[in-house]
């Protein structure tokens, strides 16, 4: 009797394994009772049957009907629930998850703009502390009052509340830690520090002639002396042939304290710093190149290196000083940068205001590598160096050998890409930063420079050695300074160095008339 049942049993199992399989049924292809273990991660031995028995029937049978249930009951989503349903979802989430949420589809973004939920959202996070456990019947009050007239708001408007006050306390946090300056560079000390807090952070926006936008997250960043150098580089660059503009903008965090999380699916709002044209990378722009790579400068501040057999985007680099840096990458808008109010100039009578009394600090690097760092006090003109249109300020003089410095290790420009990198010799990131006699800064700037053969000076001493030199201008002045290469040491001396301000900006500044 045993052995008829068992026989039974076999039977019925080489039955179920000879059906054909539902269509739609994941794992469900039993083509033999090898093919089938074999897929399982199991090895047979040739002639070697799977166990029969109740349990294997019972698996078999519990399988069999799983994959005969109909598809329909499979079609459920979020999106087909009703909206009351899903306000009581969306009840329980956060700001940040809310603010995403509402990026689904326009259902959902309607639906995450309830006023009920973001009025107790904004209740929970800028509720007046208390210095007691009991409640004040007042605040208990104007709760309930906001809740009754939450209603009567249009939708999306606590939502807008707490927006803005949320970017207020971030702004808030942020110049409390950058209160503190450096004395001799004028500038934020702790800046290392706000941005660690804040968690911002900048991209660029590629924007192609037929309205495609391409948005890159940068891919290294460091923080120099004077200056911020943030990098781009990857794979999926777009064609540079269908690009028109680069628009470089700060993205800041809506809610700090979320460094860990993936900065692409963080809500955060962009301000722009600079528009970029780039059909401006020409031969005219071009400041070096290696046997990989040409790099390009564009004013202000961005270095764009192609690949020289493709001509297409390699890296883009930012150099951006940090004057002003974070109110330029948090106070503008997706289409207007930032602008800094107007100088009031200061009431003085001294017959030669704005002449005398600058501080210079400058500084030349790249790839973390510093080759000068130089603070320079007491610098002053007179009223015989004023002179087409420009105020000059002798900072290093030929005809005083004390005065002259060397440049500290190679002088080069360092680029990396996912597979390569490399150095574009005779180039460098210089940052300067000009304080006036009450200690604000009056011009600053970071940019690449360039290390060019020039004629030997004229008016100083005799030197040996091939002469360099390096130039630099904007609309607020020029800089030139002339360098010494000494072939027994193997680097180079600055012998001279001269700004040029425009006497524009110093009249505006100290409201003058020179």
């Amino acid at each position: 009797m045993a052995i008829g049942r068992g026989r039974l049993l076999q039977l019925q199992w080489q039955c179920l394994l000879a059906r054909p399989p539902p269509l739609g049924c994941f794992g469900s292809a039993f083509a033999s009772p090898g093919a089938a273990a074999g897929r399982a991660g199991f090895r047979m031995r040739p002639g070697a049957m799977l166990p029969a028995g109740p349990a294997a029937l019972s698996r078999r049978a519990r399988q069999d009907k799983v994959c005969r249930r109909p598809s329909t009951g499979c079609s459920a989503s979020l999106d087909s629930l009703p909206s009351e349903v899903l306000l009581k979802i969306l009840s329980y989430l956060d700001a940040a998850a809310l603010l995403c949420a509402g990026c689904v589809n326009r259902r959902f973004y309607h639906l995450a703009n309830d006023n009920f939920i973001w009025i107790r959202i904004y209740s929970t996070a800028f509720s007046p502390r208390r210095s007691h456990w009991r409640v004040d019947p007042a605040e208990k009050t104007d709760l309930s009052v906001n809740l009754l007239s939450a209603g009567d708001k249009e939708a999306g408007y606590w939502k807008k509340e707490y927006l803005t006050k949320q970017i207020a306390s971030v702004k808030a946090a942020l110049a409390r830690v950058l209160k503190p300056l450096h004395p001799h560079t004028g500038l934020p000390v702790k800046t290392k520090e706000a941005l660690r807090v804040s968690g911002l952070g900048w991209v660029i926006i590629l924007r192609a002639a037929d309205g495609r936008e391409y948005t890159m997250e940068h891919a290294d960043l460091s923080v120099n002396d004077s200056s911020v150098t943030v990098v781009w580089y990857g794979k999926d660059w777009p064609p540079l042939a269908t690009l028109s503009t680069l628009d470089l903008c700060g993205a800041t965090p809506v809610f700090m304290g979320q460094s860990r999380t993936p900065s692409r699916i963080r809500p955060r709002w962009h301000s722009l710093i600079t528009k970029y044209q780039l059909s401006q990378l020409t031969e005219s722009s071009a400041v070096g190149g290696d046997r990989l790579m040409r790099v390009f400068c564009l004013p202000p501040g961005l270095v764009v290196g192609l690949w020289k057999r493709e001509e297409e985007l390699a890296f883009v680099m930012a150099n951006l000083h940090l004057h002003c840096l974070v109110e330029r990458s948090m106070l503008g808008s997706p289409a207007v940068p930032y602008e800094l109010p107007p100088h009031t100039p200061v009431s003085d009578d001294s017959p030669e205001r704005g002449l005398h009394g600058y501080r210079l600090h400058v500084d030349m690097h790249s790839g973390g590598a510093s080759c000068l760092c130089g603070s320079f006090h007491n610098l002053s003109a007179s009223k015989g160096y004023l002179e087409n249109e420009y105020m000059k300020l002798t900072v290093i003089s030929f005809k005083n050998n004390t005065e002259h410095l060397p440049l500290i290790g190679k002088v080069g420009l360092s680029w990396k890409t996912n597979s390569f990198d490399g150095c574009i010799k005779s180039c460098s990131i210089m940052d300067l930063t000009l304080l006036e006699e009450y200690g604000k800064p009056f011009w600053c700037f970071s940019s690449p420079v360039c290390v060019r053969c020039c004629p030997g000076p004229s008016d100083g001493p005799s030197f040996l050695g091939e002469a360099y030199c390096v130039d630099y201008s904007d609309s607020e002045g020029r800089l030139h300074m002339e360098l010494v290469w000494v072939e027994e040491t193997e680097e180079y001396f600055i012998v001279s160095l001269a700004l040029y301000l425009r006497l524009a900006k110093v009249n505006q500044w100290f409201g003058t008339q020179y």
